[in-house]
C-alpha cells in the first residue's frame, strides 16, 4: 500500500522572529494521515458453489477486508493522537507521546511543544545523569541521542528541503548555503526529536539573515520529508535615525556604509549599533540606541535616546558636618565656570573637567557632581556639592632672594608678611597684600585679580598691580672680582622701581592664552644711604635720561602656548613691550622676548631642551640690559657674569633620571651670549667689568620635589676653568 503525501491541518504554523529577542515556536504544521481505500479487486457475491476456486477467492476476500478494517482502526487512533497532542501544545500541557508500531504515524513526534510562554530559544539544559543510559549518549545513523528530560519520540527523516515562505525553492545560493551550514542535527536518514529540530530552527535564526523560520513535515512514499520555510530579511535601501542631536550624521553614514544593498544581517546590524553606542561611550556621553525597526520597504529606523541636562543646582555643605548650609560664594560664580549647560547631552568627561575647573578656583575644599534622573522626562538633573575653604587670613614666613644670595651667605635671606583673600565679595576675586624685606632686597606689593570679569563670555581676567621694589644692581653694575674695594660687591648701587598697571588675560584657543596690559614705571638708582645716584663705580651712567630716574609708560602683549602629555611637555612664550613717549622725557623703545621649552620622557629618563632670547630697540637704561650667566642662565658663572647686552640668547640641555624616592640626578650643559651687543648698552657696563660676552657651562646636580617646587642643587664648570655651586627653587625660566 502506498501512502499519499499531505500536510497536517490540525494546527496552524507559527513563525520565529529575531525581534523581539524572545522567540517562541509553539506549533508547526504536522501531516494528517488520510487512509486510502482502494476498491477491492473482487466483488463479494453470494455464491454457494463449493468448488475449490470459489472457496479460495472467498477466503482471500475475507482476509483482505479484515486487514483493511484493522488498518482503518489504527489510522483513526493516529488522527485522535495528533489532535490531542496539538491541543495539549496549544494549552501548554505536557504530553507524553506513545510510540506506534505502525510506520504510517511516525511523523507525529515532529510537533514542537509549546513551552507555556517560556523562551523557546533557551531550552532546559540537563545533566548527564538524566540522559538515557546514564549519560552515555550514543549516536548512529538513523538514531541520535536523547536531549530532553523525558524520552522523546524519534522520527526517521528521509529528505530535508529549504524553501521560502511561499513554498518555493530558495533561489539565493548564498542564503541556501547559510541555512545548510546552520543545520547541525537535521540530516537525511537520521532519526530526530522535536528538540533537535527546534534547536536547528534557532540556529537558522541566529545566522541573522532571516526574519522567520517555520519547519513542516510531510509523509511521502519514501518516508518523512522535513521542510524549513524561511523568510529572508530585506535588503537595506535606506536609513532613518531619530533622536540623535549630537551624534554626527557622518558617523551614522559611515557605520552603515558597507550594509547598503545587502540582505540585513542581525549580527552585523548589532555590531553597527555597537559602533554608534561606542561613539557615545568614548566621549562619556549619556546616549545610546534604544530601538531598531526594519520597515517593509527596506528602510531601517534607528531610535536614539540622549539624556539632556534638565537643571543644575549648587549645594553647599558644611566642612565639619557635611550637612547642607548657606555658602558665601554666589552660585552664579560657580555656574559660569561650568561648560555643561542646560539642554546639552550630559557628558561624563565634561562633568569631570567641570569638577576640576571649580576645584582650581582655589576657594573650594571639596567638589563633586551627582547626576540624577529628572523624573520621567528622560533628562538628567545635576547637583554639584561644594565645601568652601577658609578664604582669608594673614601669613608670615621667610625665604631666599635669587638676587641677594650672590652678595653673601646671609644677604639673600628675606622675611615676608602677607594678607590674602581668595574669595572677595563672594565672586572668586583675589586680594593679596605682601611685604618682603631683606638686607638688600625689599618689595611691597598690592594685587587685585578678578579671574573672570562679570558679563564677559570669553573668560577674560583682570589684574591690577601696585608695586614698590628695591633690588641690588649687582647683575649689571656690580664690581669686577679683581677690583679692590671694601664696599659691597653690588658696587653701592640699588635699583628702585615704582610700578602701577593693569593686565587683561584670556584663553585664545585650546593650549593658547594671551595677555595685554599697560603699566607706568619709574626706575632709578640709589646708593647705600638711599640717595639718588646717576653714575656707577666706573663712571658709567645708571639711567638713560641722566637724571635720578627714568619714566616710562609700557604697553605689553604676551602670547603663551602650553602643552603637557605623558611623554613630556612643551611651552612657548612670546612677549613684546612698547614704550609710549606720552611725555617728552619718557622712554621710547621696543623690547621682544622669546622663551621655548620642550620636554621628552623616554622610560624613566627625562630630557629637557630650552631656549630664550631677546632684543631691545630704542631707548635703554643700562640696568634694563639682558643679564647673561647664573643659576637660571649659564651655570658655572656668577649672576650676570657672562655679559649684559642689548640682545641675548641662552640655550640649555638637561637629562635627569630618578635615583631614590623624590630625588633625581641630572646632567646639564648651557650656552649664552650677548650677540656682541654689550658695547651698545649706554656706558658699556659689561666691557668695563671685563665680561666675556659669551660662554658655556656644564655639570651635574640633584633635584628634590618639595611643596615649593623642585629644589635644585648643582655643581658646574665653565669655559674659564672656574667652578661654582648653584642653588635654585622651581623650574628654570
Amino acid at each position: 500500500m502506498r501512502g499519499d503525501s499531505s500536510s497536517a491541518s490540525c494546527s496552524p504554523g507559527s513563525r520565529a522572529r529575531p525581534r523581539p529577542a524572545r522567540i517562541s515556536f509553539s506549533s508547526v504544521k504536522l501531516p494528517t494521515l488520510e487512509s486510502s481505500t482502494p476498491r477491492p479487486p473482487f466483488s463479494r457475491k453470494e455464491n454457494h458453489a463449493s468448488n475449490p476456486l470459489e472457496n479460495a477467492v472467498r477466503s482471500a476476500e475475507l482476509l483482505w477486508h479484515s486487514a483493511r478494517s484493522k488498518w482503518e482502526s489504527e489510522a483513526e487512533k493516529a488522527k485522535e493522537f495528533l489532535c490531542n497532542f496539538l491541543s495539549a501544545c496549544r494549552h501548554g500541557e505536557r504530553w507524553d507521546s506513545r510510540i506506534f508500531s505502525n510506520a504510517g504515524v511516525c511523523s507525529t513526534s515532529l510537533a514542537l511543544p509549546d513551552n507555556g510562554g517560556r523562551d523557546s530559544r533557551k531550552p532546559e539544559k540537563l545533566s548527564a545523569d538524566r540522559l538515557p543510559g546514564g549519560g552515555q549518549g550514543q549516536s548512529r545513523k538513523g538514531q541520535m541521542p536523547q536531549t530532553g528530560g523525558v524520552d522523546e519520540e524519534r522520527v526517521l527523516i528521509s529528505e530535508i528541503l529549504i524553501q521560502d515562505k511561499d513554498g518555493q525553492d530558495l533561489e539565493d545560493a548564498e542564503l541556501l548555503s547559510t541555512v545548510r551550514r546552520a543545520l547541525k542535527a537535521c540530516k537525511p536518514n537520521f532519526a530526530l526529536t522535536t528538540t533537535e529540530v527546534q534547536e536547528d530552527v534557532h540556529r537558522i535564526i541566529d545566522t541573522g539573515y532571516f526574519a522567520s523560520c517555520m519547519p513542516t513535515a510531510e509523509d511521502t512514499r519514501d518516508g518523512v520529508r522535513l521542510i524549513f520555510k524561511v523568510e529572508p530579511n530585506q535588503e537595506l535601501k535606506g536609513l532613518v535615525c531619530n533622536g540623535a542631536n549630537v551624534l554626527p550624521t557622518r558617523v551614522v553614514q559611515d557605520a552603515f556604509h558597507d550594509e547598503y544593498g545587502k540582505v540585513v544581517n542581525i549580527q552585523r546590524l548589532n555590531r553597527v549599533l555597537d559602533t554608534l553606542n561606542g561613539w557615545y561611550r568614548d566621549r562619556g556621553l549619556f546616549g545610546q540606541v534604544t530601538d531598531v525597526e526594519i520597515l517593509s520597504d527596506g528602510i531601517i529606523r534607528v531610535q536614539v535616546a540622549e539624556a539632556e541636562v534638565h537643571n543644575i543646582n549648587i549645594r553647599f555643605l558644611d566642612r565639619k558636618t557635611g550637612e547642607p548650609t548657606t555658602g558665601k560664594t554666589h552660585p552664579e560664580t560657580i555656574l559660569r565656570q561650568l561648560t555643561t549647560k542646560k539642554g546639552q547631552v550630559y557628558s561624563l568627561q565634561q562633568g569631570r573637567r567641570d569638577v576640576e575647573t571649580v576645584f582650581t578656583m582655589g576657594i573650594m575644599e571639596d567638589v563633586n557632581l551627582v547626576p540624577q534622573p529628572a523624573g520621567d522626562t528622560g533628562m538628567v538633573d545635576l547637583t554639584m556639592n561644594v565645601v568652601e575653604r577658609v578664604t582669608g587670613g594673614f601669613s608670615a614666613g621667610g625665604g631666599l632672594s635669587g638676587n641677594g644670595i650672590t652678595n653673601g651667605a646671609l644677604s639673600g635671606l628675606v622675611g615676608s608678611f602677607a594678607y590674602s583673600h581668595r574669595n572677595a565679595f563672594g565672586r572668586n576675586q583675589k586680594l593679596n597684600i605682601s611685604l618682603e624685606r631683606g638686607q638688600v632686597d625689599s618689595m611691597f606689593r598690592v594685587n587685585y585679580t578678578d579671574p573672570w570679569i562679570e558679563g564677559d563670555d570669553k573668560r577674560t581676567s583682570r589684574s591690577i598691580n601696585i608695586q614698590n621694589s628695591r633690588a641690588p644692581g649687582t647683575i649689571v653694575h656690580g664690581l669686577r672680582r679683581d677690583t679692590p674695594s671694601s664696599g659691597p660687591v653690588h658696587g653701592g648701587v640699588t635699583i628702585g622701581r615704582l610700578m602701577a598697571g593693569v593686565d587683561y588675560s584670556r584663553p585664545l584657543r585650546p593650549k593658547w592664552s594671551g595677555t595685554a596690559g599697560i603699566n607706568f614705571q619709574r626706575a632709578g638708582a640709589r646708593d647705600d644711604h638711599g640717595q639718588p645716584k646717576v653714575v656707577d663705580f666706573y663712571g658709567g651712567p645708571l639711567t638713560f635720561s641722566g637724571r635720578a630716574y627714568d619714566d616710562m609708560l609700557v604697553a605689553k602683549l604676551e602670547i603663551v602656548y602650553t602643552d603637557s602629555g605623558d611623554n613630556g611637555s612643551s611651552q612657548l612664550v612670546l612677549n613684546t613691550e612698547q614704550g609710549l613717549p606720552i611725555a617728552a622725557d619718557w622712554l621710547f623703545f621696543n623690547r621682544i622676548n622669546v622663551r621655548a621649552r620642550q620636554g621628552l620622557r623616554v622610560g624613566p629618563v627625562r630630557c629637557i631642551a630650552s631656549f630664550s632670547g631677546g632684543s631691545v630697540i630704542g631707548d635703554l637704561a643700562p640696568h634694563e640690559a639682558f643679564p647673561i650667566g647664573g643659576t637660571n642662565s649659564v651655570r658655572g658663572y656668577d649672576e650676570g657674569a657672562v655679559g649684559s647686552g642689548r640682545s641675548c640668547i641662552v640655550a640649555s640641555g638637561e637629562i635627569s633620571v630618578p635615583l631614590i624616592g623624590p630625588v633625581e640626578g641630572a646632567l646639564f650643559a648651557d650656552y649664552g651670549g650677548d650677540l656682541k651687543s654689550g658695547k651698545t648698552v649706554p656706558g658699556d657696563p659689561a666691557g668695563q667689568r671685563g665680561k666675556p660676552g659669551s660662554g658655556y657651562g656644564y655639570g651635574a646636580g640633584l633635584r628634590v620635589d618639595s611643596p615649593l617646587g623642585p629644589l635644585r642643587l648643582e655643581y658646574a664648570f665653565n669655559d674659564q676653568h672656574a667652578r661654582r655651586f648653584h642653588f635654585g627653587i622651581g623650574y628654570r625660566n
